[in-house]
């Protein structure tokens, strides 16, 4: 089917110029803004989202396929690890070899990292080609073998509508101060921000929906409604950081899978955030030739539920407070302390 064939039935509209010019002034000039909405709920990509999206929603879905789906920043790795050593009978050696980025394709990467858009974008081929090896377009990960490992941060209405009638899905979602503040320091990671510009100026970007993935409120309620889809598993990370043995129990079972209390507790020292920093499988150690990231920052970072608190003033702590009350008011979502 080609890609003008596909159903894709989302309003498409553009940003406002002024926003625009705002994200102009705080982002690198070779950094490929997200200015398109998408949907009713107005989720925010870039242009070229629109045929990678469409791509996405008419993907064929198989029993086999793991999905794991979060807006960024909110335990997404920790998570697909976790998932990955159950469901390969706790194959270390194989998770320590092999990258994430190989075993857990992100479905919509195509649509920010590389595209045919090439000219405000300095990858020269040698690094497109290490990026499509690791992380593949659309049309590749249809074709991969099973089972299927994928990782998304779509809202599950522009994913395929079929997906969790027939396959496991894995959604954690995260308290939004703790997720603003790790996606600011992300981005500094990849080098899309500007010198100089401080989280504020982030935070007030992520609030008003000027951030790749928002609306984040949005985004959250759609999975928190299907919660209890026999195929979905709602986890947060504030649960994960506080009790993580619990967790491995909740996926095991989730899975049908046996688990000791032996290999629960050799998990969990391997998902340690320290051990996890030092893994070089999932800190992008395979990637970092390419000169896109920013080596005074790091892709796995301290994992502290509340630490927010660090960059938040008396002022942005009431706003946020204020923002999260009327997001949550039309809903019993509640993220724990």
């Amino acid at each position: 089917m080609t890609t003008s064939n596909k159903s894709f039935p989302f309003e498409i509209r553009d940003i406002e110029p002024e926003q625009v010019e705002k994200l102009k002034q705080s982002y690198q000039k070779n950094t490929k803004l997200c200015t398109t909405r998408f949907g009713p709920k107005g989720f925010l990509f870039t242009r070229k989202f629109e045929s990678v999206g469409k791509n996405i929603y008419n993907m064929e879905i198989r029993p086999s396929d793991t999905f794991v789906v979060t807006l960024p920043r909110s335990g997404t790795t920790w998570t697909q690890e976790l998932v990955w050593l159950i469901l390969n009978n706790f194959d270390y050696e194989k998770a320590l070899e092999t990258p994430l980025t190989v075993r857990y394709p992100f479905l919509e990467t195509e649509a920010f990292v590389y595209h045919n858009e090439m000219s405000s974008m300095p990858y020269d081929k040698e690094v497109i080609k290490t990026l499509e090896a690791n992380m593949p377009p659309v049309q590749e990960i249809e074709s991969m073998a099973s089972p299927r490992f994928i990782k998304s941060h779509l809202p599950l209405s522009l994913l395929p509508p079929k997906l969790l009638d027939t396959c496991k899905v894995f959604y954690v979602a995260r308290d939004p101060r703790d997720a603003a503040v790790s996606s600011y320091h992300h981005n500094k990671f990849c080098n899309y921000l500007q010198d100089g510009v401080d989280f504020k100026t982030y935070w007030e970007f992520f609030i008003n929906d000027l951030v790749p993935w928002t609306p984040f409120f949005e985004h959250v309620k759609e999975a928190w409604q299907m919660r209890n889809h026999d195929n979905m598993l709602f986890l947060f990370y504030e649960e994960l950081s506080k009790d993580l043995p619990a967790c491995v129990r909740r996926v095991a079972n989730f899975l049908g899978k046996p688990i000791t209390e032996e290999q629960i507790e050799k998990l969990c020292e391997h998902l340690k955030i320290d051990n996890f920093r030092k893994n070089k499988a999932i800190n992008y150690d395979n990637l970092k030739f390419t000169g896109l990231f920013n080596d005074k920052e790091s892709f796995i970072r301290k994992g502290k539920v509340g630490g927010w608190r660090d960059y938040f003033d008396e002022e942005m702590k009431e706003q946020a407070q204020r923002w999260i009350d009327e997001n949550l008011r039309d809903t019993d979502l509640r993220f724990p302390h």
